[in-house]
């Protein structure tokens, strides 16, 4: 057999693997009104899960004393930041649909600084309630073990919290009477302060406030998702993967964090606005 038979049977080189598209061979319409429909389904399953937390929360506070706390600064910045985001990421769709891609990037940069700034103005605010004893307690077993608890009423009346300024206690909307000489709590008919209630507003108040904890959670963890799809979307622009004739990751992206910044205004008014 001569040199140039056998070269004919040489393997030729193996061609470079494609990344798998779930989406690959359909219409680009019928693509595109899945990913939506996809992205409307989550948010829909988002806006159900709080709706039950915050309606399990209602529940188990009926017949309870309520503890309505002021929203430190940070807070009130964080609503700002996360409003105003919006705009950009508005921006930076309108801005690649009309091909200026390095337009479009810099609008989503924008959003994700803007994010980033609500994140820091977040943990600022929960940090200035922690300071205060609106949040857990750490406490040591003699085992060394750490173990966390909700501060109930009692420690957060016997903590730094200010009464009137950082926090109040309501029942049906109007706050009790407060004695800040010796920290007793009163009816608030009782305008002489003559029947302490202290052991029964801590008996039947707080119970329910570990909800409050995992509604924080849950809104940071699914932020953290939106900054990650933030990220995500910037390199696919830089990378071309998203341009003018494809904006549909542009737009669910979108979708996800007006959702968001929406979500964190309902929360904020739940927690110390509408009590």
């Amino acid at each position: 057999m001569s040199h140039d038979a056998m070269n004919t049977t040489d393997p030729s080189p193996e061609s470079p693997k494609r990344k798998f598209d779930v989406f690959e061979g359909l219409d680009p319409a019928v693509r595109d009104r899945t990913k939506k429909m996809l992205m409307y389904f989550i948010v829909f399953a988002v806006v159900m899960l709080f709706a039950g937390f915050t309606s399990a929360y209602i529940v188990s506070n009926v017949g309870q004393f309520w503890v309505h706390i002021e929203a430190p600064r940070a807070l009130w910045i964080s609503n700002a930041l996360i409003l105003a985001s919006s705009l950009p990421m508005w921006l930076s769709l309108r801005a690649m649909k009309k091909g200026q891609t390095m337009t479009s990037f810099v609008h989503l940069a924008i959003t994700f600084v803007l994010g980033i700034g609500f994140t820091v103005m977040q943990l600022q605010g929960w940090g200035e309630l922690q300071e205060k004893g609106m949040g857990w307690t750490v406490d040591e077993l003699a085992s060394g073990a750490k173990a966390y608890r909700w501060n109930s009423i009692d420690q957060l009346i016997e903590g730094p919290a200010q009464w009137g300024t950082d926090f109040t206690i309501e029942q049906d909307g109007t706050p009790l009477n407060y004695r800040p000489e010796t920290k007793q709590l009163f009816a608030s008919d009782d305008v002489l302060m003559a029947r302490d209630i202290t052991l029964d507003v801590v008996r039947t108040s707080n119970s329910s406030a570990g909800y409050l904890f995992i509604l924080i959670l849950i809104h940071l963890f699914h932020l953290a998702l939106g900054l990650a799809y933030l990220l995500v979307n910037g390199i696919r622009i830089l990378k071309g993967q998203i341009h003018p004739e494809d904006t549909i990751r542009l737009h669910t992206g979108g979708v996800y964090w007006h959702f968001l910044g929406l979500l964190w205004v309902y929360l904020f008014a739940f927690l110390f606005l509408i009590h």
